[in-house]
């Protein structure tokens, strides 16, 4: 089942120029890794609700049908994650992973661009050298076709970096939302040139996609840089295509303004946050067309490829850059798999701590354990299930590493653990400490 999201509305807006509402597929809520590590809860309270068309072909096992208290349990959780987060705007304000359409008015309420400081004004090695950063930069384009009569037409645009020419071929990454529900992709070269561009594989969790275009159309390629030496304060440029390839190749000067932040993402468009994502914050301005586009520092290195941006009507200058160290492995395994491979356990959660105390009596939890995670619903046939955990089970340990929060499963299974591995969790079940062995294995593509 899919959800449509309008722009205007968006707690965060994607760097694409969309002409038509925002679409992402619905993931399942047991099995998914938001469920399980980062922001399961939103997607479990939505699933007591309404019970999507995939869901139907796959059974979950929670005992009963969640009980009236369960389900109380999760809607108040949902309640605490909502006004209890700085990140979830109010409604007349939205905040953005960058996107947008140039219709929609997003930051651009005068349907004039903003006027930037000149870049290295006065310094021509620096401007030379974001002149040879900036012909890496290419713009990325989806295409749709509306009906068998219609030729494909232009749906969304944003920007691509060009990391790697091989074989003939060139590769750029982009963000997954730019080329998300295309039937087509073009890119578009620094001459204008429109180039069929074949989506090797796209990740909706970490917000890339990598495309594969015929090379010898192509000049120049990025110096990839690393993200781990950056400081706080250090001048970046972001380049890319703000507000369409009518300002193709864009530079915006500015500093990074802080590291390693921890952001709530909506991937499925439902306006609840549902996923996390550690990124780059910058003052650099980032506008809807930018995602995708290259975080370069001052000798012209990317340093991160440009996401997000909060867009509310009372901030200004927070944008936000997936780390290169994060993204190159996962661009590697999109080139070479078409996907990202993670461990599935095949749970959906709330956090203990979000729990209100007149539901704590339901999961029996000992007074003196202030911190883990309530299984809410276990999926046939998973992992979990196979290891017989159970709905009102709290998570408080794995491999003796104490889970505290969603954060913690998450940065487990995806940093520390490895497919195949077996994870030993320590639970409360009943107000009884147990330990619970299993062994992870890969999400499927019907639990992407």
């Amino acid at each position: 089942m899919d959800y449509n999201n309008n722009h205007n509305d968006h707690p965060y807006n994607h760097g694409d120029m969309d002409d038509e509402n925002q679409t992402y597929n619905k993931q399942e809520t047991t099995g998914n890794p938001e469920s399980e590590a980062t922001g399961g809860i939103a997607q479990t309270a939505r699933q007591n609700t309404k019970v999507s068309q995939t869901e139907k072909s796959k059974p979950k096992k929670s005992g009963n049908v969640l009980s009236g208290i369960a389900g109380g349990l999760i809607s108040a959780i949902i309640v605490v994650l909502l006004f209890t987060t700085n990140i979830i705007p109010s409604n007349d304000t939205s905040t953005s992973p960058d996107s947008g359409d140039a219709s929609s008015g997003n930051d651009a309420s005068t349907g004039t661009p903003e006027v930037t400081e000149t870049l290295a004004s006065g310094n021509a090695d620096v401007a030379s050298t974001m002149d040879e950063a900036s012909k890496a930069v290419v713009g990325v384009t989806r295409m749709k076709q509306q009906s068998i009569w219609e030729q494909s037409k232009e749906s969304g645009s944003g920007s691509g970096i060009v990391y790697k020419k091989e074989n003939g071929n060139a590769y750029v990454v982009t963000n997954h939302h730019v080329v998300n529900g295309a039937q087509e992709v073009e890119v578009v070269l620094n001459d204008k040139e429109h180039i069929k561009a074949e989506v090797l594989g796209s990740d909706k969790l970490s917000d890339l996609a990598v495309l594969k275009v015929d090379g010898s159309k192509v000049d120049t390629v990025a110096n990839l840089g690393s993200s781990k030496d950056l400081k706080v304060g250090e001048t970046v440029i972001a380049i890319g295509n703000p507000l369409g390839m009518e300002f193709a190749n864009t530079l915006t000067k500015g500093i990074v303004s802080g590291l390693d932040r921890s952001v709530s993402m909506d991937t499925n468009g439902d306006k609840q946050p549902d996923w996390i994502t550690e990124v780059i914050q910058t003052d650099a301005a980032i506008n809807p067309g930018n995602s995708g586009g290259a975080l370069v520092n001052s000798d012209g290195k990317v340093v991160g490829i440009n996401s997000m941006k909060i867009a509310q009507t009372a901030v200004e200058g927070i944008g936000f850059a997936i780390p290169i160290d994060t993204a190159k492995p996962i661009i590697e395994q999109l080139e070479t798999d078409g996907k990202v491979a993670r461990p599935f356990i095949g749970i959906s959660t709330a956090s203990i701590k979000q729990v209100p105390r007149q539901y704590r009596d339901q999961v029996q939890l000992p007074e003196d354990v202030k911190g883990g995670m309530v299984v809410a619903q276990v999926e046939t046939g998973s992992p979990a299930d196979n290891a017989n955990l159970q709905q009102f089970d709290v998570i408080t340990k794995i491999n003796g590493n104490d889970i505290t929060s969603l954060i913690d499963l998450r940065k487990y299974l995806y940093k520390e653990a490895e497919i195949g591995e077996k994870v030993e969790l320590e639970i409360y079940r009943n107000g009884e400490k147990q330990n619970v062995s299993l062994e992870l294995v890969e999400r499927s593509s019907q639990q992407q």
